[in-house]
C-alpha cells in the first residue's frame, strides 16, 4: 500500500548537510536517525541511534552508547564510527555546517574509541547535548564523497538508517520512498511513501477530496473549513510549532562585517524598523488572514513550547499605532514628500502561498498609511530562498519551525550564523548581529539550571523584539486533513492536540495505519484515531527549526 502526501514547497537539497527547507528536512528525518530522538507522546528525549548517555561531572564530556543490532538500509551495521564521522565532517568542513552548524560550534573533539562508544568533548558545558538535531550519515558511503557542496545525495536507493529509503526523486514532481525492512524499530505498516508536488494548496486540497492523495497540511483556513463535511476525510487542527515572520533587512553583513545584498539604507535605523512594526496590525492579520487559526506573534518561540514562550509586558509591548509610527519616521529624518510618500520598499513573498498573497495586501495598506509604498513581488520557493540568502530584499515573508529545545531557532540570530565572505555557509535568519544577544546566547547554552535558562531565553527574545530585524506576525495553527477511508490512524506529536506532519521526528508517517489493519504497536507512540474515536494516551504539550528555513515557510520556510 502507498501513502501519498501532498507538498507545495520545493526541495532545496536531499543532502542533509545542506537542506534547510522544511520539506527537505522532513524527508531527511525519514531517511536518517539522529543520535537521540523525541518521543511521540510527550516529546521527551528518547532512544535514537544511541540508547544510553552520560555526562561527566563537569558536563564537558558526554559518552553515548550505540547498541549493537541497528543497521543501515543496505544491511551494514550502524556503529559509533558513523556518528563520529558525521560530527567530525561538520567540524572540518564549513559547507557541512550549513544546515546544522550551530549544534557543533562548541565541540572540542568527537571520538569513537570502539564500535559502540561515542565520546564528545565540549569547550564549555552545553545544555543541548540531548537535542542535537543532526542526521547521522553512513561513513561507508559519505567518506567517498569528494565535495559536500556538490553532492546531491541521489545515488538510489539512498542508504539511510530511518524508517524509509529514498528510491526516486523527480524535481518538481514527486519523491518516492520505500519502507526500510531493516529499520530497528520494525518496518512501517505500509509499503511506500510518496510525496507529490502541487503548485499551491488549492490544488493539493482538490487532490485530497478526489482521493488522489491521502494527507495534506499547511492549508489556508478557508480550505480547512471547506473539508468539514467531506465524506472519507478527517481534519486535524493543532497548535503549531511554527511562526510566520516579516524580515526587515537591517543592513545585512557577512561574518566579517562586509555589507551584503541591497537592502534599503533606511532600514539600518532601528527607529525605522520599530515604526514599521508599529504600523502593522497583528490582530487584523490573525482575524482576517488566518481567520482566527493563529495566535498573535511576539517572541521567537511559539506558545506550544510553554515555558520558553515570551510575551512582552506592558512596558515592552509595541501596540499598533499608525500615528506614533508616522511621528517616529518624521523624527528619524524621513519626512513625507509632496506626493505623501517617504520612501518605497520591496516586499518579497512566495507565490501560491495563501498567507503571503493575502497578508501582503494588508501590509500594502498599513505601510501606505505611514508613507511607505510597497512593491510586492511573489516568487517561487527557490527564488525567495535566494533573495533572503543573499539579502536582496527590503522586507520578506519567512518562517521557521521550532525544535523542542529552543537553542536552534535562537542560534539563527547570532553573529556567527551570518554567511562567509562569499555570501555562503551561514544559516542566518534575519542577518541580526547584536553583542547583547550573543552574550545571552552563550549564557543559555551553558546554563543547566532550567529556571535560570528559561529567563535568559526570554531575555533574548525581548532583545530581538526590541531591535526588530524581523516582526513575528503570527503562530499559525497546523491545519491538516487526511483520507480516513484509506488510513484510519496517524501518530500525532504530542499525543494530545499534536501534529501529523512537520513533527520533531518521523512518527506521523511511520505510525500511519492503513484501513483494515490492526492497531499500531505501542512502540510507535499514540495515534490519532478517526471519525470521533478517542486520542490514545495522554501527554503534555511540547514541540521545531527545525531548523533553518530558507524556505518560505519551513524548518525554514
Amino acid at each position: 500500500m502507498i501513502l501519498k502526501v501532498a507538498i507545495v514547497q520545493q526541495i532545496d537539497s536531499m543532502n542533509p548537510f545542506l537542506a534547510v527547507f522544511q520539506s527537505s528536512t522532513e524527508i531527511n528525518r525519514l531517511m536518517y536517525d539522529y543520535l537521540t530522538a523525541y518521543a511521540a507522546d510527550d516529546q521527551r528525549v528518547t532512544e535514537g541511534l544511541a540508547n544510553r548517555w552520560e555526562p561527566s561531572p563537569d558536563k564537558l564530556t558526554w559518552t553515548f552508547t550505540v547498541p549493537d543490532g541497528k543497521r543501515w538500509s543496505d544491511g551494514q551495521p550502524v556503529t559509533a564510527h558513523d556518528v563520529a564521522f558525521t560530527y567530525n565532517l561538520m567540524l572540518k568542513d564549513e559547507v557541512a555546517r550549513t544546515a546544522n552548524g550551530s549544534f557543533v560550534t562548541n565541540f572540542a573533539s568527537v571520538a569513537a574509541p570502539d564500535d559502540r562508544t561515542v565520546v564528545i568533548r565540549t569547550k564549555a558545558p552545553q545544555v543541548t547535548m540531548l537535542a542535537l538535531d543532526i542526521p547521522i550519515v553512513p561513513r561507508h558511503v559519505w567518506e567517498k564523497v569528494p565535495s559536500i557542496k556538490d553532492y546531491a545525495n541521489d545515488q538510489m536507493p539512498v542508504v539511510g538508517s530511518g524508517p524509509f529509503v529514498l528510491t526516486e526523486h523527480v524535481a518538481g514532481q514527486f519523491i518516492k520512498l520505500k519502507a526500510n525492512k531493516n529499520y530497528w524499530r520494525g518496518p512501517a505498516k505500509y509499503d511506500e511513501l510518496h510525496f507529490v508536488y502541487f503548485q499551491n494548496s488549492d490544488a493539493a486540497v482538490q487532490a485530497l477530496t478526489k482521493g488522489e492523495v491521502d494527507l495534506v497540511n499547511r492549508m489556508a483556513p478557508a480550505q480547512f473549513d471547506s473539508l468539514g463535511d467531506k465524506p472519507g476525510v478527517t481534519r486535524n487542527k493543532a497548535q503549531g510549532r511554527r511562526f510566520v515572520e516579516l524580515l526587515i533587512n537591517p543592513g545585512a553583513q557577512t561574518r566579517t562585517g562586509e555589507p551584503i545584498g541591497d537592502g534599503h539604507a533606511a532600514l539600518k535605523d532601528v527607529r525605522v524598523r520599530r515604526a514599521i512594526a508599529q504600523a502593522i496590525d497583528l490582530d487584523a492579520l490573525v482575524q482576517r488572514v488566518s481567520l482566527g487559526y493563529a495566535e498573535k506573534g511576539a517572541g521567537l518561540v511559539p506558545p506550544v513550547f510553554g515555558k520558553w514562550h515570551w510575551q512582552p509586558g506592558e512596558q515592552e509591548l509595541r501596540k499598533f499605532d499608525p500615528a506614533a509610527a508616522n511621528a517616529a519616521l518624521d523624527a528619524a529624518g524621513h519626512p513625507r514628500k509632496a506626493d505623501g510618500t517617504r520612501f518605497g520598499l520591496r516586499l518579497v513573498g512566495r507565490a501560491g502561498r495563501a498567507y503571503d498573497e493575502q497578508a501582503s495586501e494588508y501590509l500594502k495598506r498599513q505601510l501606505g498609511d505611514i508613507g511607505i509604498p510597497l512593491d510586492v513581488r511573489l516568487v517561487s520557493d527557490n527564488q525567495l530562498n535566494e533573495a533572503t540568502t543573499v539579502a536582496t530584499y527590503d522586507l520578506a515573508f519567512s518562517g521557521w519551525a521550532t525544535n523542542v529545545d529552543p537553542d536552534f531557532v535562537l542560534g539563527l540570530h547570532t553573529c556567527a550564523q551570518r554567511p562567509g565572505a562569499d555570501g555562503k555557509g551561514g544559516t542566518s535568519d534575519a542577518y541580526f548581529c547584536d553583542a547583547t544577544y550573543d552574550q545571552l546566547y552563550a549564557r543559555q547554552l551553558s546554563e543547566f539550571d532550567e529556571g535560570k535558562r528559561v529567563e535568559i531565553v526570554k531575555q533574548m527574545q525581548a532583545r530581538f523584539y526590541d531591535q526588530v530585524p524581523a516582526v513575528v506576525l503570527a503562530y499559525e495553527n497546523a491545519l491538516e486533513a487526511y483520507r480516513s477511508d484509506r488510513f484510519t490512524r496517524f501518530t500525532t506529536q504530542p499525543a494530545q492536540g499534536g501534529v501529523i506532519m512537520a513533527q520533531n521526528g518521523m512518527w506521523g508517517y511511520y505510525g500511519a495505519e492503513p484501513a483494515g489493519r490492526a492497531a499500531p504497536a505501542s512502540s510507535r507512540g499514540p495515534a490519532l484515531a478517526i471519525g470521533g474515536l478517542v486520542l490514545l494516551a495522554l501527554v503534555v504539550v511540547g514541540v521545531v527549526v527545525a531548523r533553518r528555513r530558507r524556505a518560505t515557510a519551513g524548518e525554514r520556510e
